[in-house]
C-alpha cells in the first residue's frame, strides 16, 4: 500500500469523527497512540519475535479483544498507565486521554483502519510518509492553529542542502515541532553518504538528532514521526528519545551541537496575568534571564537568537527562520545584532516571501551564520542577502512554495564552496538581480545596525493590478503594527529603568 492511500484511508475516518466535535489534532494524536500499540504489538510477533515493551494487560490485544463500554474503559487505562512510563513510552503517551467517546467508532478505528495493516512491513519510507502526511492535512487546519508547528518543506529542504549535514555530527532544534528539519537532515545525511558504516547508522539513528518542544502533544507527534521513519530508539534500546519535552528557553542545558536548524516560534511576548496593589488587573512580561545571553529580553525570537547561538559549538552551524522584526527592532534587538554580526560570521540572509506559512501575512526570513571562537575582530566579513519576497506572490493552496523555486537560492549559496560567491545583482548591468553582498562596516553603519535590506523595486507599488489580496495586506498591516508596538514597549522600557 502506497503512503497516499494510506493518508487517504485514515484521513477519510476523521470526517466521521469530525461530527462528534474531534478536531483533526485529536484525531491525529489518537492515531498516534493506536499506532504505537499495533506496531509494539507486531514487534513480539515472528519474525522479530521480541519481548513486549508494553506492561502486561494493557498492549494491543487487550484492546482488540474488547467491544463496547468495556473498550471504552481499557482504551483510557491503557493511555492513563503507559503515560506513566519511563523513556518512549512516557513521551508518546505523556497525558494522554481519550478523545473518542464513542466505544463503536473507537472499535472500527482500531479493527478496521490500524489492525488490518502490517505497519512494520511497510517500508519505513512509506509509513513515515503517511504520517507527514497527516501531520501537513492537519497543519492546514489554521483555525485550530496547528499550521504554527509546520514549516513549508520545501524551505526545510533548500535550508538543509545549504547547510550540509555530515556523518557523525551532532543536529538540534531547539523548537522542533512535529520534526520536520531534525528528520530532513537524517535524510540528507543518508542520501549524500550511501556507504555508513554500521557505527555511522547508529550514531546517526540513537545520538545525532536532538529536539526540544514546550507542548506535550506536539512532543508527541515528533516522537512518533522519527519513530516512523526509522529515527530514535525501539524496543530493547535504552537510549533517550530524540525529543524532549521541556521550555528551551529555561536554562543553557549544556551540550553543545555542529549543526542548529529551527524555526522558533513566532507571535507576541510571553506575558501572564497579575492582579497590582489596587486591585486592578494587569500584563506583565515574562523576561528571559540567563547568564549566557548577551541581553535580558522577554521577545521569544530574540531570546531563540541568543539561545541558538549558546549551543552551537565552535564552527558550529545555525540556519533560523526569524520574522522581519529581529532584523530591524532597537533596544535588545540592536545589541544582539551588534554582537552576533561580531561574534559569529553571519553570512547569509534569504528573504521569504508571504503566503508560504499557514499564518497569514507572515513576513520571515532564514539567518544563516556560523560561530567563531573569541576575537578581538569581527567576525562577519559580507552578509549575503538573497530576495525571494519582492515581486513574489504565493499561497497555500493555488500556488504554493515548491522547492523548485528555491533553486537560484540555493545555487548562488554555493554550499560546495561559500568562498566563491558571486552576485547576481548590478546597480547598472542587472537592476534586479536577486543576490547581492554587504560589508560588515556597512552593516554596523546602518541605523540600529539593522539588517532589514532590500534593493529591488516593488512591481506592486507601482501597479494597483499587483497588488496582494485584500486579506494579504491586512495581515501584513497587522504584522507591521505588531512589531512597532513591541519596538515602542522596549523603548518605554529602556526608559522606565533610568
Amino acid at each position: 500500500m502506497t503512503s497516499d492511500r494510506i493518508v487517504a484511508k485514515l484521513w477519510n475516518y476523521c470526517n466521521v469523527l469530525r461530527d462528534d466535535g474531534l478536531s483533526y489534532g485529536d484525531y491525529v494524536e489518537q492515531l498516534t497512540y493506536l499506532l504505537f500499540l499495533k506496531m509494539a504489538h507486531e514487534r513480539t510477533q515472528a519474525p522479530w519475535s521480541q519481548a513486549s515493551v508494553i506492561p502486561a494487560g494493557y498492549d494491543w490485544p487487550a484492546l482488540t479483544s474488547k467491544e463496547g463500554d468495556s473498550l471504552e474503559v481499557q482504551y483510557r487505562h491503557t493511555l492513563e498507565t503507559l503515560g506513566r512510563q519511563p523513556g518512549m513510552l512516557g513521551l508518546i503517551f505523556r497525558k494522554a486521554q481519550n478523545k473518542i467517546q464513542d466505544p463503536a467508532k473507537l472499535r472500527r478505528l482500531i479493527a478496521d483502519l490500524i489492525d488490518r495493516e502490517q505497519w512494520l512491513a511497510l517500508d519505513a519510507d512509506v509509513k513515515g510518509d503517511a504520517y507527514e502526511g497527516l501531520l501537513e492535512k492537519n497543519a492546514a487546519d489554521v483555525k485550530g492553529g496547528a499550521g504554527q508547528y509546520f514549516t513549508p518543506r520545501a524551505l526545510i529542504k533548500a535550508i538543509v542542502e545549504c547547510v550540509v549535514p555530515k556523518p557523525g555530527e551532532t543536529i538540534a532544534d531547539p523548537a522542533c515541532g512535529t520534526g520536520g528539519f531534525l528528520l530532513a537532515a537524517h535524510d540528507f545525511v543518508v542520501a549524500e553518504n550511501p556507504s555508513l558504516d554500521r557505527k555511522q547508522k547508529r550514531h546517526l539513528k540513537l545520538e545525532a538528532l536532538h529536539g526540544t518542544e514546550l507542548v506535550d502533544g506536539v512532543a508527541r507527534l515528533c516522537a512518533m514521526n522519527l519513530l516512523l521513519h526509522g529515527i530514535g530508539p525501539t524496543a530493547g534500546e535504552t537510549n533517550p528519545p530524540a525529543v524532549r519535552v521541556d521550555d528551551a528557553l529555561r536554562a543553557d542545558p549544556g551540550t553543545r551541537f555542529d549543526v542548529i536548524l529551527t524555526n522558533p516560534p513566532f507571535g507576541r511576548k510571553s506575558s501572564v496575568r497579575m492582579v497590582n496593589a489596587e486591585g486592578d488587573e494587569e500584563r506583565q512580561d515574562l523576561t528571559v534571564v540567563r547568564d549566557d545571553f548577551w541581553v535580558s529580553t522577554s521577545n521569544k525570537q530574540l531570546a531563540f537568537m541568543q539561545h541558538v547561538k549558546t549551543l552551537l559549538k565552535i564552527n558550529g552551524r545555525a540556519a533560523v527562520v526569524i520574522p522581519d522584526n529581529v532584523l530591524f527592532e532597537g533596544g535588545a534587538g540592536e545589541t544582539i545584532r551588534r554582537k552576533l554580526l561580531h561574534e559569529c560570521d553571519v553570512h547569509t540572509l534569504l528573504r521569504l516571501p508571504t503566503g508560504i506559512f499557514y499564518a497569514q501575512g507572515v513576513k520571515a526570513n532564514v539567518l544563516f551564520f556560523d560561530r567563531r571562537a573569541a576575537s578581538d575582530q569581527p567576525q562577519t566579513k559580507k552578509l549575503w542577502v538573497y530576495d525571494l519576497r519582492t515581486n513574489k506572490h504565493f499561497t497555500l493552496k493555488t500556488n504554493p512554495l515548491q522547492r523548485a523555486d528555491l533553486d537560484e537560492f540555493v545555487k548562488c549559496y554555493r554550499p560546495e564552496n561559500r568562498q566563491n560567491r558571486k552576485a547576481t545583482w548590478h546597480e547598472t548591468k542587472s537592476p534586479d538581480g536577486r543576490w547581492r553582498a554587504y560589508d560588515y562596516a556597512e552593516l554596523v553603519a546602518r541605523d540600529k545596525a539593522s539588517l532589514d535590506v532590500f534593493w529591488l523595486r516593488d512591481e506592486a507599488l507601482e501597479a494597483s493590478a499587483n497588488l496582494p489580496a485584500p486579506d494579504v495586506i491586512a495581515a501584513e498591516i497587522v504584522e507591521d503594527l505588531r512589531a512597532a508596538l513591541a519596538t515602542f514597549e522596549e523603548l518605554q522600557g529602556a526608559l522606565g529603568e533610568r
